[in-house]
C-alpha cells in the first residue's frame, strides 16, 4: 500500500458542505456505492461484458476526493478509505446547537468552517430547533453548555426588569 492508501481519518480535510454526522454517513454510503459499481465494472470487464459508465458523484463527494487527493482506481484503497470514513463518522467531535428558528444551510456551513478553523478540523454540528428560545442559540459540547438565547438573557435580568416595571407603575 502506498502512503496515500494509508491516510488516516485524522488527516482528512472535510469540505464545508459536510456539516453534520448525517452528511458523513451519506458520504460513506456514496463511497460504498461507487466502490460496488467500480468492482462490478471490473468484474464485467474481465468477463468481456459491456461496461457501464462511471457512477455519478455528489458535489460533496467530489469535493472530498479533490481535497484529499483520493485515488479511486485501487480496490484496496477504496476499502481503506471506507473504513477510515466510518471511523471519522464515529469519532468526529460534535457540537449540539439548538436554534430558535431553522438555520439555513449557508449559515451552518459558515459555523462549521469557524469551528473547524478554531476548535477541531473535523467538528460537525448537530442542529436542533427550539422555538421557546425566542432568539439566539444554545450550544452544547460534551463538557460545556453555553446558552446565548434571549430567553436566558431575560431570565437572568428578571429582577431588574421587575424593578423597572414597578418604577414605571409607581410613576403613573
Amino acid at each position: 500500500m502506498s502512503k496515500q492508501e494509508l491516510m488516516q481519518y485524522s488527516e482528512f480535510q472535510l469540505p464545508s458542505t459536510i456539516v453534520s454526522r448525517i452528511d458523513i454517513s451519506r458520504l460513506v454510503r456514496e463511497f460504498e456505492s461507487i466502490d460496488n459499481a467500480m468492482t462490478t465494472k471490473a468484474v464485467r470487464k474481465k468477463a468481456g461484458a459491456v461496461s457501464e459508465d462511471a457512477p455519478a458523484m455528489s458535489p460533496q463527494l467530489s469535493e472530498f476526493l479533490d481535497k484529499n487527493a483520493v485515488n479511486l482506481e485501487s480496490t484496496s484503497a477504496r476499502s481503506a478509505y471506507i473504513k477510515q470514513l466510518r471511523l471519522l463518522k464515529e469519532k468526529a467531535p460534535e457540537v449540539n446547537m439548538t436554534f430558535a428558528v431553522v438555520a439555513d444551510p449557508e449559515s451552518l456551513q459558515q459555523l462549521t468552517v469557524w469551528f473547524r478553523e478554531s476548535i477541531h478540523p473535523h467538528t460537525v454540528i448537530d442542529a436542533h430547533l427550539q422555538p421557546a428560545l425566542v432568539a439566539g442559540v444554545c450550544l452544547r459540547t460534551p463538557n460545556h453548555v453555553l446558552d446565548l438565547s434571549v430567553r436566558n438573557k431575560l431570565k437572568s435580568k428578571r429582577g431588574e426588569l421587575e424593578k423597572e416595571l414597578g418604577a414605571l407603575r409607581v410613576s403613573k
